[in-house]
């Protein structure tokens, strides 16, 4: 967010808190309402900024549990195309256990012992009957072998499946709130135009050098992609290319240099290792709130390219004007 964000409250539970919030700015806003003037701009402020303190915790967890669950249906459709070879296996061991059990249901075992019988001498039929049997243990043992794989990627596609069916039903929850957020953000959003037009209260979205200054290394290439998204919408759980979320941004800048950044600020915060204050370079992140609920990318000259809230873009803020600071990270 820019200069205007005020601090957030610790986190209890989301949805009453949100619910309260703007519940509390209806009867102050709301038509029908009387000898009550129009809220000031600060006003509407404060109130997005305490609804947005809950709401973006919930961003970043939806981001998570989304990212863990694309993961694992990755690692699920690796896992079968490993086993089709031996499903393959299994299915063909399966037909020739049908044709043995079709032939002896015909009576066909038995005319094939008949046969041998009268085939030759004792000493052909005893190499006959050896080779049949020799045959019989090889497929067998094939079967065996093919089932025992069978049962071995059951046993370890099974977590799997279970997991990924967690994490869809995590998935469709958090969608489901995200929806009723963004329903109360748009409430307020309006009121945020009715304050400050269309035009919004700030200028330029870049109003400084961005990076402020040139360094042949990867960090500068990524804060250089982050400047260059100024002006695009804040969207949740977006992570490019025409609008971002905080975690979002951060991720899609660092990927265009090789480097994968989970989609969540407390899983980047536990990607990368600590930097200090002093240290700090071009394209490191900056970590805030205690609970690592919003990420900005380093640019420089105290200056920081983040994605603040719904209703906002893209946009160069001051270091320590975003919000608490928790800690600094170097991606590698």
């Amino acid at each position: 967010m820019d200069s205007t964000r005020v601090h957030r409250p610790v986190r209890t539970t989301a949805r009453v808190l949100v619910t309260s919030a703007l519940a509390t700015l209806m009867l102050v806003v709301l038509p029908g309402t009387q000898a009550h003037a129009g809220p000031t701009v600060a006003q509407i402020e404060a109130q997005i900024a305490t609804i947005w303190a809950q709401a973006e915790p919930m961003v970043e967890e939806y981001n998570s549990v989304h990212d863990k669950y694309m993961k694992n249906k990755a690692k699920q459709a690796e896992l079968e195309k490993k086993i089709r070879p031996l499903q393959i296996q299994v299915d063909l061991g399966q037909v020739r256990v049908g044709a043995i059990a079709a032939q002896a249901y015909k009576g066909q075992g038995a005319d094939t012992f008949n046969a041998l019988v009268s085939a030759g001498s004792p000493a052909v039929f005893a190499e006959q009957l050896s080779f049949l049997d020799q045959l019989a243990r090889i497929q067998d043992a094939q079967i065996a072998d093919v089932a025992a794989v069978k049962h071995q990627y059951d046993a370890a596609k099974a977590p799997i499946d279970a997991l990924v069916a967690q994490l869809a039903t995590q998935d469709a929850d958090l969608a489901a709130r995200k929806v009723a957020i963004n329903k109360q953000l748009a409430q307020l959003q309006a009121l945020r135009l009715q304050a400050y037009g269309t035009t919004g209260s700030t200028g330029s979205y870049r109003p400084w050098p961005c990076p402020s200054a040139y360094a042949p290394t990867k960090g500068y290439k990524a804060a250089l992609f982050a400047c260059q998204q100024a002006g695009k919408p804040y969207v949740w759980a977006m992570g490019g290319p025409n609008s971002y979320d905080c975690s979002g941004l951060t991720m899609a800048s660092w990927q265009k240099q090789g480097i994968y950044l989970p989609h969540n600020a407390a899983a980047q915060r536990r990607s990368m290792p600590y930097v200090s204050k002093a240290d700090l370079q071009v394209g490191d992140l900056v970590f805030y709130y205690s609970n690592l609920a919003h990420v900005a990318i380093y640019v420089g000259n105290g200056k920081v390219m983040q994605a603040p809230a719904p209703g906002d873009h893209i946009r160069m803020s001051v270091l320590e004007e975003v919000g608490p600071i928790h800690s600094y990270g170097r991606p590698n």
